[in-house]
């Protein structure tokens, strides 16, 4: 029996909804459109998802027929529309769920209908029966031998040979570091220091929300307008989990309103292309809801970390022990390469000679744990950083002298066996510690507050496979303007900037002639693997110089020919070609597309000047499965510091940031007013999480999925004072010796906040996040 209008508003809405209900028959017929989807034209149709109300159930029984059987319904899709798996480093999910759901939120079904309410009212009426399973909701729990198994496939999923699942059981991958003997060690310790630290799971908060249309022509050709940090990584996960060529599927990708890893992959941006298969010829809009955007998207994974360390009472680390309880999540996809990145960087940036480590990613029914600012150096610094603090303590040294101890410097045998590059961690320190007056006491504001001094050191290196490509070319137009087309994404983070100034100095032009080719296009702009890592600066830098230098050495050989001279004596500056023996010049101008004339009317020779490039590291060794070995385990690594000055009320808990001095060694600053703003707003997100943020859960169902929970800062929370510090050691494979900074600069600053406390109050918080209510009940108990 067909559902009237006035039914609609009496079914009660689904998880993850807060679209408004229907009210009028117009929003049912799906006559009136939004004015920001008339550039698709009317034919736009609208998305809902139905997703899952368990953390762990299997699907007995989906029924569509009332879905269908609405007004302005045009098709439903469920997961017998998506048998093929999808992932980037372990195909471990449908996009839409077959047999069972493993986290609340996860997409059963689809609905598509000419307008979103409807849509939303229609995923109402879709009917899904579900066996109810025990949920894993601790990823200890995840590892005991009698714990519900989430995925018993997981042994025939598809992986890359870096990653190492552990069929039969909860853990997805187990990276292990084995250098020295750290049993035998212990006994050559005058101090040990043991602890465990647990960082719960924190979402992204983009200002935008995921939003993705998707549109299948007649031909079978799909495009996806979305937004998006890997356009190209989606186009080829789409078309391999969907069996299509990856030149059946586009993928566009405008400018990002906030991505911090969410946007990095694919989540749900399959969701709308399956939908649009359904609806050939009709665009497919979904948008994800600010309520869905807490749980349904990636979420920054929990971790449970243990760690032993001991050094002899000159200060000297000599051995390490670690162990790491990734809460990954239902899927874990990217939550891998997390555990594996965490594993190889386990020791923090200190050269110690005995180290075991085990970094376990564990399946649990939390939401999807993926790629957020910092890929896990964040959560494990949080307590790499403070046991080093109390073993400083422990053997009576100062803890910036500590750190300078041990920290890592050229030439250091690092936790895998490589030895480090040349580096200017030393001088961060330095550097830092001398901004904040370091080893001064200086008084509080008032007699109720105290103040206290702390300090972190982090490194990070681009965690990515071994053979992550970039490429570009560039293209001079007739008035020698040059648009140059790259396939990194611009998300705030001034990357169309960096990468104009690099092209601009390689060829020799003004920085003002370039213009940057958008947005990304899969069908029109050169690969790039993804805008994740902190590695365009350095990777998609590389392929630009490359296609720079291409064009250029094209444009001196014409110049050289018509000269009759060396293209040695040949320069091209300010957008002039010179040559320092003749003297002779002439503009770029029309001769970069037309080319010059021969002599005596004999022709001409050139043409249009087009300039490729490409880079991808060959020197990215495999390590060893059971010892974590090998000559070069990643690329390089950016090293920094950062040291914090604060004061507690004593009466609240309330912290307040006086300063936070931060300073990190870039290899070289290409742009620095970019540099220091990325120091900023790291410091800031990094302050955020320290203070603030924290996913809650209620078995398995998340509790605080808006801003009125889930508090973020803001203006009035931010430091007093921020000191960006740029220290520029170059990176011997990097353009002009640069290295990445995006993600760096927030690594340390929940520890070194952490730090600060103690010394202020002498009250330690082992738990993220620092918050005032956790600090007033500490206070209270020490009175």
């Amino acid at each position: 029996m067909p559902i009237t209008t006035e039914q609609i508003t009496d079914i009660p809405a689904p998880v993850g909804s807060n679209v408004k209900r229907i009210d009028a028959l117009e929003k049912v017929t799906g006559e009136a459109q939004f004015a920001d989807d008339l550039p698709f034209g009317p034919g736009m149709l609208f998305g809902r998802i139905v997703r899952s109300p368990h953390p762990h159930a299997r699907i007995k029984h989906i029924d569509t027929s009332r879905a269908l059987a609405l007004p302005g319904v045009k098709a439903v899709v469920t997961g017998d529309d998506t048998p093929n798996q999808i992932g980037l480093y372990l195909k471990d999910r449908h996009i839409f769920c077959r047999e069972r759901v493993r986290y609340v939120g996860d997409p059963v079904a689809g609905v598509i209908a000419t307008s979103e309410e409807i849509a939303e009212a229609a995923t109402r009426l879709v009917e899904v029966e579900y066996e109810i399973l025990e949920p894993v909701l601790d990823p200890r729990r995840g590892m005991e031998p009698d714990a519900p198994i989430i995925h018993p496939d997981l042994g025939d999923y598809e992986v890359p040979d870096f990653i190492f699942p552990k069929a039969g059981t909860n853990i997805s991958n187990h990276f292990k570091i084995r250098k020295g003997d750290v049993e035998s060690a212990w006994a050559q310790c005058d101090a040990i220091v043991e602890h465990e630290f647990k960082v719960p799971h924190v979402q992204h908060v983009p200002i935008e929300p995921h939003v993705a249309v998707a549109q299948v022509n007649q031909s079978g050709q799909i495009t996806l307008w979305t937004s998006s940090q890997s356009p190209f990584a989606a186009r080829n996960l789409i078309a391999e989990s969907l069996g299509l060529s990856q030149s059946k599927v586009r993928v566009v990708a405008p400018y990002v309103g906030g991505g911090f890893g969410c946007k990095a992959g694919v989540t749900m941006e399959a969701l709308a292309v399956v939908m649009a298969l359904k609806v050939p010829g009709h665009p497919v809009k979904l948008r994800l809801t600010r309520e869905e955007e807490f749980f349904t998207t990636f979420v920054r994974q929990g971790l449970i970390a243990k760690t032993k360390i001991g050094a002899t009472n000159d200060g000297k680390i000599l051995a390490m022990k670690t162990e790491y309880f990734w809460d990954a999540g239902a899927y874990t996809e990217y939550g891998v390469n997390i555990t594996r990145a965490t594993g190889y960087s386990s020791t923090g940036p200190y050269e110690i000679p005995h180290v075991h480590a085990d970094s376990y990613c564990v399946y649990t029914n939390h939401p999807v744990g993926g790629a957020f600012r910092g890929f896990g150096m964040p959560e494990i610094h949080w307590g790499i950083e403070q046991i080093i603090d109390l073993l400083a303590e422990k053997i009576g040294m100062d803890k910036a002298e500590f750190r300078l101890k041990n920290c890592i410097r050229e030439g250091s045998i690092i936790a895998t066996g490589s030895k480090m590059h040349p580096v200017g961690l030393p001088q961060c320190i330095e550097k830092a510690a001398a901004a904040i007056n370091w080893g001064q006491d200086e008084p509080a504001s008032a007699p109720y507050k105290r103040r206290g001094k702390g300090m972190a050191i982090m490194w990070k290196a681009p965690a990515m496979p071994p053979n992550a490509g970039s490429s570009a070319w560039v293209r001079f137009n007739e008035d020698a303007t040059v648009t140059v087309g790259i396939g990194g994404q611009e998300i705030g983070q001034g990357t169309f900037t960096v990468a104009a100034q690099m092209a601009a100095a390689t060829l020799g032009v003004p920085y003002e002639w370039i213009r940057i080719q958008g947005p990304i296009d899969t069908q029109y702009s050169p690969y790039e693997w993804q805008t994740v890592a902190s590695r365009l600066t350095w990777s998609m830098g590389n392929a630009i110089v490359a296609a720079a230098q291409d064009a250029r050495r094209q444009v001196l050989e014409l110049a050289a020919e018509h000269w009759d001279e060396d293209v040695e004596n040949l320069d091209i500056q300010d957008g002039m070609i010179i040559s320092y023996k003749s003297e002779e010049s002439m503009p770029l101008k029309k001769m970069v597309i037309y080319g010059l004339p021969k002599p005596d009317d004999q022709g001409w020779r050139g043409g249009p000047i087009i300039g490729h490039g490409n880079f991808m590291p060959s020197y990215v060794t495999g390590l060893d499965a059971e010892t974590g070995q090998g000559p070069r385990s990643v690329v390089h690594y950016t090293t920094g510091c950062q040291a914090v000055d604060l004061e507690v009320d004593t009466i609240t808990g309330q912290v307040t940031l006086l300063r936070i001095a931060a300073a990190f060694d870039v290899g070289k600053a290409i742009n620095p007013d970019q540099v220091r703003a990325q120091i900023e707003g790291g410091a800031v997100q990094g302050a955020s999480t320290a203070l603030f943020e924290g996913m809650q859960f209620k078995n398995g169902t998340l509790a605080n999925h808006s801003f009125v929970d889930y508090r973020i800062a803001t203006s009035v929370d931010i430091p007093f004072e921020i000191i960006p510090i740029i220290v520029e050691v170059p990176q011997d494979d990097g353009p002009w010796g640069a290295r990445g900074i995006g993600e760096h600069s927030m690594v340390p600053t929940a520890p070194a906040i952490a730090n600060a406390v103690a010394d202020a109050l002498g009250i330690r918080v082992f738990d993220l996040p620092i918050t005032a209510e956790k600090l007033f009940l500490a206070l209270a108990d020490q009175a």
